[in-house]
């Protein structure tokens, strides 16, 4: 008898109290086949939106009728080679500009299957669920004074190190990453900072005291261990982060993923400081072999001399700032501005990682590449970049480089059983 399993499986982790999060890898196994038989392993979920999501895999099984995606390389299909977590690290989108993610099942084929036909019968077949929030986390609506978003407490009485947590130019709220630093142990706020709630519907300037007034709130938290706190961003928000761990004393510890060192778009106020923004070069924009915009052409310069008043005055952070970086980003050229902002820092003050092959949209792990999606305000699907091997292994490493620095930085987290 074919047997599919996948450890933990989402009901069994129910059951003991442990839900098994999307940064966590899990292992897929297949009994029961005949020696060297040919088969084809396929994963697929759909998302809120009834999206489907697909990977495969062919695969021989071994000697014992076996296969064990951590053992046996995948012959071809959506990846090859030895990929423990292939099967769900390559999803994609049936259709194209989507993003994902949550519940995902796992089937499997006797022979190749390169299509989709749903007359066609798995041999065996399990169910896995990934999760973004830890068990006993909580989730708190943030809605005081000019802040808005959602804090996510670990379980336990505290006090845990702080993060806010960022995320770019499609505004809104995003929780995921926040969910997943809070079942690692720490008190995360996941901060809107326009098109949100009450918030601006577009963003026209960074007021950095709006980002203050939420540094502040979260350190106020009783179950918040002070006395600084770190700020997690991508895109522009990796740009409002460097500029927080610029202005703001309580920031000590900032990660930077593919940002800028420079105002774009937008000016920065706080109190009596105004940085003007380099304007976009929106002219130089490209389309993609699949109609999406390439962005990386629209910024100019930063070494110009005429847009040295836009540079975000690094050289007065007294904190220390890990940049994590995509070199296959279509959306700007992120090792330039890392290398930029490391130059004016204090020595020692840090460090770049920089990943051949990445795209833009860095995440945890588990999340599969989005080289293009929509987003809001753009009038086309936005290209973000990225190689599907090389950019599964930066997300691998640099989130358990994030997680060691921030534990560094503010102190290790109470352990938690996941």
């Amino acid at each position: 008898m074919v047997e599919v399993t996948v450890t933990p499986q989402s009901s069994l982790a129910d059951r003991a109290g442990q839900k098994k999060l999307a940064d966590r890898p899990v292992q897929v196994r297949v009994k029961g086949l005949s020696p060297s038989q040919l088969v084809t392993v396929r994963t697929w979920l759909k998302d809120e939106q009834g999206e489907r999501f697909q990977a495969r895999a062919f695969f021989r099984a071994d000697a014992t009728g076996e296969v064990d995606p951590t053992l046996h390389a995948a012959l071809g299909g959506s990846y090859s080679g030895v990929w423990p977590m292939g099967l769900f690290w390559f999803l994609q989108p049936d259709s194209l500009f989507r993003r994902l993610v949550k519940r995902v099942r796992l089937e499997l084929f006797n022979g190749l299957q390169l299509g989709t036909d749903p007359a066609e019968q798995p041999l065996g077949s399990c169910q896995a669920e990934r999760w973004y929030v830890g068990p006993g986390v909580q989730r708190v609506p943030v809605r005081e004074g000019r802040v808005r978003g959602a804090l996510f407490l670990p379980p336990g009485p505290g006090p845990f190190p702080g993060v806010i947590d960022l995320f770019g130019g499609a505004g809104g709220l995003i929780e995921f990453r926040a969910g997943l630093l809070a079942s690692r142990g720490f008190a995360v706020l996941a901060l809107a900072f326009f098109a949100y709630d009450d918030l601006p519907r577009a963003l026209t300037q960074l007021d950095l005291e709006y980002f203050e007034e939420a540094a502040e709130l979260l350190l106020r938290h009783p179950k918040v261990r002070g006395p600084g706190l770190g700020v997690v961003g991508v895109s522009k928000g990796a740009e409002v982060a460097l500029a927080m761990a610029t202005f703001l004393p309580q920031v000590v510890a900032t990660v930077w993923i593919n940002g800028t060192a420079y105002l774009h778009g937008n000016p920065l106020v706080y109190k009596d400081v105004r940085i003007p923004p380099i304007p976009y070069c929106t002219e130089h924009v490209t389309f993609t072999e699949v109609g999406a915009l390439d962005n990386s052409r629209i910024f100019a310069d930063p070494r110009d001399p005429a847009y040295r008043a836009s540079a975000i005055p690094v050289e007065k952070i007294r904190g220390k700032v890990l940049f994590v970086v995509g070199e296959a980003d279509r959306s700007f050229n992120s090792k330039l501005f890392a290398q930029l902002a490391l130059e004016r820092m204090p020595p020692q003050s840090g460090r770049i990682l920089s990943y051949p092959g990445a795209g833009h949209l860095i995440e945890p792990p588990g999340s599969p590449l989005c080289s293009n999606s929509s987003i809001r305000g753009a009038p086309r699907p936005v290209a973000w970049g990225g190689e599907l091997e090389p950019h599964a292994k930066a997300q691998e490493d640099s989130w358990r480089e994030i997680v060691q620095f921030l534990e560094l930085q503010l102190g290790l987290t109470a352990t938690m059983k996941l």
